[in-house]
């Protein structure tokens, strides 16, 4: 058998979860089948049964407001993927709306089934107005048109799984729950002084951390706010880069300012690290926060939980799936808007209630110690890559046998 997996992000360039996703399980299922990548950018490589191609694109004859290029260069490569053909494979894997146009036209054009993994849902996201503009309704529109057009539609969670039949006209039978994983060997914990060092973290000091990229969903601001509640005697390490617009960089950057002005200890990183330094912080956090307030699973848990830190989460989407309540960390309730964007009814109430779990964890070491063991316990036990990837092999098959591949 061989899959074609079709994806915005692929190493080296992977600001986010999904391409966290495809770059593991397409190492994974290349161990046992035949993979061709196709991602956005200039990689090219073979490894074996894995075989990567970037798609550039061309903005030189481009008249459009700029929050539309993005959307633009997402159909000239979408068109490229498809023109560039089958390549023999026996399906298509779509991840994230970026490619769902190319997707449905290499369903449409050479009659191969389309398998769909949602990572997140656009209608669930309409702060992505702000990034894309009229895009923002084009990416709703070709993400309904492939999800309801799907064979098989993967769910990264539970939760996401009712999101999709609330939202979209799917049979249930055609979505399946497959878990996002980790790279047991990878994230274990790695201790390593210097990194902290070099980014301004006093090793000698315990410290909260916080990694993900400046954007309404991650809940980066509601953890800024949270900062004038916390305790004293623990530093903060906000690791938050790739802002969505300039106008929530800004307003990241007023928060900041303000918070170090009332508290001594909060360190911003803006860029987003290489595995290599970001484990290491993993690794020597006190604990790991993340404050979502949209999260259809939260593979930033998984990280922090493999390194053996126990987390401080929103409870919403995928979350505690991942995190389980006062035994791997603690999940805060957000009490969100009934509908999207999801923001808290009471921002003050959520910053509290975060300060107030944060608090209480770091004030007992040993409790965080016993959560640091069943974090890494959890993830050994359920989230591992192989399992995963397997599992999303057999449903290929299933998909295929029922389309007579």
């Amino acid at each position: 058998m061989k899959a074609l997996l079709l994806t915005n992000e692929y190493p080296p360039n992977v600001y986010g979860g999904a391409g966290v996703h495809v770059d593991y399980l397409s190492q994974e299922l290349a161990r046992f089948m035949e993979i061709e990548v196709r991602c956005f950018g200039n990689q090219h490589f073979q490894n074996g049964n894995l075989n990567v191609r970037g798609f550039d694109f061309d903005a030189s004859g481009f008249d459009c407001p700029k929050a539309l290029h993005s959307v633009f260069a997402s159909v000239q490569r979408d068109a490229a993927f498809a023109a560039a053909g089958a390549a023999n494979a026996d399906l298509i894997h779509v991840h994230t709306w970026y490619t769902h146009l190319a997707g449905i036209l290499m369903k449409l054009n050479y009659s191969l089934p389309l398998v769909l993994t949602v990572h997140s849902l656009e209608p669930l996201r309409p702060w992505k107005r702000e990034q894309l503009g009229g895009g923002y309704d084009f990416s709703v529109w070709v993400e309904r048109m492939a999800l309801e057009m799907a064979d098989a539609v993967i769910a990264v969670s539970e939760s996401t799984r009712r999101d999709v039949l609330e939202h979209f006209s799917i049979d249930p039978n055609r979505i399946h729950v497959i878990y996002n994983g980790i790279d047991l060997n990878e994230y274990r914990q790695r201790i390593d002084e210097s990194v902290l060092k070099r980014h301004g973290i006093d090793p000698s000091q315990p410290y909260i951390l916080f990694v993900g990229r400046i954007t309404r969903q991650k809940g980066i601001i509601h953890l800024v706010r949270a900062l004038r509640h916390l305790d004293s005697g623990f530093q903060v390490v906000l690791c938050a880069g790739a802002p969505d617009t300039p106008e929530i960089s800004e307003e990241m950057h007023k928060a900041v300012l303000e918070a170090q002005a009332q508290r001594p200890g909060i360190i911003w990183i803006e860029e987003m690290l290489p595995k290599n330094e970001i484990i290491p912080l993993y690794s020597q956090a006190a604990l790991f926060v993340c404050p979502s307030i949209y999260e259809p699973f939260g593979i930033i848990n998984l990280e922090a939980m493999a390194c053996g830190t126990p987390v401080v989460a929103s409870r919403v989407g995928g979350i505690p799936e991942a995190v389980k309540h006062d035994e791997t960390g603690l999940l805060v309730p957000v009490n969100q808007m009934e509908s999207a964007p999801f923001e808290p009814t009471d921002p003050d109430k959520f910053a509290r209630d975060l300060a107030e779990a944060i608090n209480e964890l770091m004030r007992n070491d040993a409790r965080r110690t016993a959560m640091a063991t069943a974090a890494r316990k959890r993830v050994e036990r359920i989230f591992g890559w192989e399992a995963i990837a397997r599992t999303t092999a057999d449903l290929y098959r299933q998909v295929c046998t029922a389309a007579k591949c």
